[in-house]
């Protein structure tokens, strides 16, 4: 996907160096259609510079910064130099990103999807998400839920949920806790089973989140979740753990979570 305004001061821009001047270099940028930015021999680099060609070549991509933009003059002043090693490997990869995304949205609506419609799906995405990589990304989580507040048709919406389930490489995060459960009455054996089934969710658990129970040693038993992230997953740990305390406790028993196992593995 190609911008077709202008970018704005102070904005990192990918671009592919397109022509060499004693004076600087000129910058064919590749996130905004028809739009192309100079950069003065002296933000080529830091100190002294002789030859430009020492510094950068001719069909380089580069990240650079935007200095200035005068809309009625059609020109961009760049700076190659005020982007440090951070700034470039992250707008790499959210360039790399977009592109991806803009692959999956041809899977999606098919190669003969027009500019029109594109414009508009993608305009929502960015709209809810700041970029379409983190909207597939999301559907790939989340599923329909996540595409509820933007305003595309259930058959757009499956298609982005399909695509992104299909193609997207969602990063999970894994936590462990331990529940120590413990019931007196003759029917403890089965009460404790009953307390495991609701600890994995009694086949309720959302489907972005993977969660383990497993026997450690009595009276502790181990809890595993997998999760898009920190936040989620620790949740859905210490309600899980709370669900297998509550049947024990409902029956004279005693549940307590805590994060570090009681003993040493064997």
């Amino acid at each position: 996907m190609k911008y077709s305004g202008w970018p704005e001061p102070g904005e990192l821009v990918v671009g592919k160096i397109d022509e060499i001047e004693d004076f600087g270099v000129f910058v064919d940028l590749d996130e905004y259609e028809g739009k192309r930015g100079l950069c003065h021999i002296s933000e080529v680099a830091s100190g002294w510079i002789k030859n430009v060609r020492d510094h950068v070549n001719e069909g380089q991509t580069v990240v650079a910064k935007v200095l200035d933009v005068d809309e009625s003059a059609q020109q961009i002043d760049l700076s190659i130099k005020d982007v440090n090693d951070h700034q470039r490997k992250e707008k790499i990869q959210e360039w790399k990103n977009e592109q991806k995304a803009d692959n999956w949205m041809e899977l999606a609506f098919g190669e003969d999807l027009d500019d029109e419609t594109y414009a508009a799906i993608a305009n929502e995405l960015l709209a809810e998400f700041g970029s379409m990589y983190d909207g597939f990304e999301s559907a790939a989580i989340h599923g329909e839920d996540a595409l509820e507040d933007v305003d595309l048709s259930e058959e757009e919406i499956d298609a982005i949920v399909q695509t992104a389930r299909n193609n997207v490489s969602v990063p999970y995060v894994q936590v462990t806790g331990y529940v120590d459960l413990s019931c007196p009455e003759s029917d403890g054996v089965d009460v404790i089973k009953e307390a495991l089934q609701a600890a994995e969710g009694n086949g309720e658990v959302p489907d972005e989140i993977e969660l383990e129970v497993t026997y450690v040693g009595s009276p502790e038993y181990r809890i595993q979740v997998q999760a898009p992230d920190y936040k989620t997953a620790e949740d859905a740990l210490e309600e899980s753990a709370d669900r297998a305390a509550a049947v024990v406790e409902q029956h004279g028993g005693a549940g307590q979570f805590h994060r570090e196992r009681s003993e040493d593995d064997e």
